[in-house]
Formats: C-alpha cells, structure tokens, sequence
C-alpha cells in the first residue's frame, strides 16, 4: 500500500469519525457540502484533498475543479484550528491562500470543532477509573515533558546570550535602538540646519 494512500486513509477515519460523535460538526460540514479544499504541506510537498459530501473523503490526487487551496508549513497546522487566526496568518506569510477565505473560515471552524474524548472512548474497553487513571497520567506527563522543554530553551537562551556572549541581551538591543533613534535625530537636526543655511545663501 502506498505510503499517500496510508496517510490520507488515516486522516480520512480520523476526522469522519470525530465528526460523527458531534451533531455540531455534522452541522459545520453541512455548510461545506459539494465543496473541495486542497491543504499543501510545504515542507513535504504533498496536497490533501479535503472533498465534502456527506462525509469527509481526504484525496491524495484531484481531477476536479478546487474551490480554496491553502498552503502552508507543518508547524502551523495546529493554529488553522483557530478561526480567528486565518488573516493573521495570511498577513504573516505563514499561510497562503487561493479561493473563497469564507469556504477557509468554515474549514478552520469545523476543525476547531473536532475534540476528541479520548477518555470516554478509551473507557469503552478498559472502564473509566483505568481510562481516567490513564488519560490523568498522559497529560502529567505531557506536562512535565513541556515544562522540561521550556527550561532548557531558557537555560540555552541564557547560555547563548551570558556566557558564549553569541547574541546580545535584551537591554543591549534596546540601548542600541535607542542610540539608532537618537542618530536618526541628530541627522535630520543636521539637514535641517543645513537646508537653512543654503536657503540664506
């Protein structure tokens, strides 16, 4: 089986499947029946396509007419959840967008939509104290892998800029914004004195 054809089988179950749990999101995918969305990923340079009927169907390949593609790094997969998010996206040269923004509003609304209950399909096969019990667990210790990160970027940003003296300091920046400033001042005083004193001669 091809490696696409795995991937978009995945991302097809997946998403169908939180959609059926919600009647919410039946509701958002009403909106965007008959219509197709094709999201490139940069980094790997592979289209989905998200074609929508009365379920999801996600396509490696599309003959047809598209109605809004989007592209975009990996990274920002997880902010095109957030509706609002879209036009600063956009603005940022994080995500490109051709067609209908409105059909990439309701996209971005459907899968904000999207939260899984892990919990209570987990207890469906293991009972809900093992599934509680385990789900608690997972998100201490996502919490503590998060946490862990965060201080290491902190102790090498300290690093980087304390000791290895790579990239200077927050104040350094500031102060030297400042004396930037105070050129730039200094410079127009001086044109302006000097356009006085041609305008005399």
């Amino acid at each position: 089986m091809p490696i696409d054809v795995f991937v978009t089988g995945v991302v097809e179950t997946s998403l169908n499947t939180l959609l059926n749990d919600d009647a919410e999101s039946q509701r958002r995918l009403a909106r965007l029946r008959g219509k197709v969305i094709s999201v490139t990923i940069n980094e790997m340079g592979k289209t989905l396509y998200f074609v929508f009927s009365q379920q999801l169907d996600v396509l490696g390949a599309f003959e047809g007419e598209v109605d809004c593609q989007l592209a975009l790094n990996l990274s920002v997969l997880p902010e095109l959840r957030q509706q609002a998010n879209l036009t600063q996206l956009i603005k940022a040269d994080k995500l490109s967008l051709d067609g209908d923004i409105q059909l990439a509003q309701q996209f971005s609304s459907l899968l904000s939509g999207l939260k899984p209950d892990v919990e209570e399909k987990l207890s469906q096969y293991t009972g809900d104290v093992v599934a509680h019990t385990l789900v608690q667990g997972a998100k201490t210790g996502l919490s503590f892998v998060q946490r862990g990160i965060a201080r290491r970027q902190r102790d090498l940003a300290e690093v980087i800029t304390e000791e290895w003296k790579l990239a200077p300091q927050a104040l350094e920046i500031a102060h030297f914004a400042d004396q930037v400033d105070d050129v730039k001042t200094d410079v127009a005083r001086l044109d302006a004195r000097i356009n006085q004193l041609l305008e005399r001669c």
